[in-house]
């Protein structure tokens, strides 16, 4: 049986059963490790350990049985990586998180951009640490691309509450960032 076309699954034309779960899985990893290995990397500090944790998320996916086409699938996806992100802190306790990111240039910029890139990502990244927990967790879930609904399921919180702690989180960033050396806000 010839493999599916990727919108096929996803226009719900084949049926799990029809396709058979180990190309479910296939279409649920192409489509959503970049996103989960993203979170894992600006969690966890460590390509590898990001890398280990993305397997870990994605083997208790599968192992977890055909959800592939649910609809709340993206944020059941982000529990288990939230989930697994708890549980390698807990067994690493990492020293300074996201720092190991900030020295990752893009290899087309030059180096001049690379530079003011590098100064700009050490700056969000420092004001991220000087959050709140939890309002440094809704930034970085908004920043992977998730919705309110999806990071309210996450977070165990209402959708209302959601909305609420990334008004203020996002208000208190700008506020760390304008305080922040590097801010070309004062006009001498």
């Amino acid at each position: 049986m010839p493999l599916p076309q990727r919108d096929q699954l996803h226009d719900g034309a084949p049926t799990l059963e029809a396709v058979g779960p180990a190309v479910a899985f296939a279409e649920l990893y192409d489509e959503y490790f970049d996103a989960i290995y993203w979170y894992c990397r600006n969690r966890l500090n460590d390509a590898a350990t990001a890398e280990d944790a993305a397997s870990t998320i994605f083997t208790r996916a599968f192992a977890a049985g055909p959800r592939y086409h649910d609809p709340g699938l993206r944020s059941w996806l982000f529990t288990i990586a939230h989930n697994v992100v708890i549980n390698v802190y807990r067994a690493n306790r990492p020293q300074a998180p996201l720092e190991a990111a900030a020295s990752l240039p893009d290899p087309v910029m030059q180096l001049e951009d690379a530079v003011v890139a590098d100064e700009e990502y050490r700056r969000l990244l420092d004001a991220l640490r000087q959050l709140p927990a939890d309002q440094r967790q809704v930034v970085e879930l908004r920043m992977a691309g998730l919705t309110g609904p999806e990071i309210a399921r996450i977070m165990h919180r209402s959708h209302g509450a959601i909305k609420m702690l990334q008004l203020r989180a996002f208000a208190r960033l700008r506020e760390i960032l304008a305080e922040l050396p590097g801010e070309e806000s004062s006009h001498a």
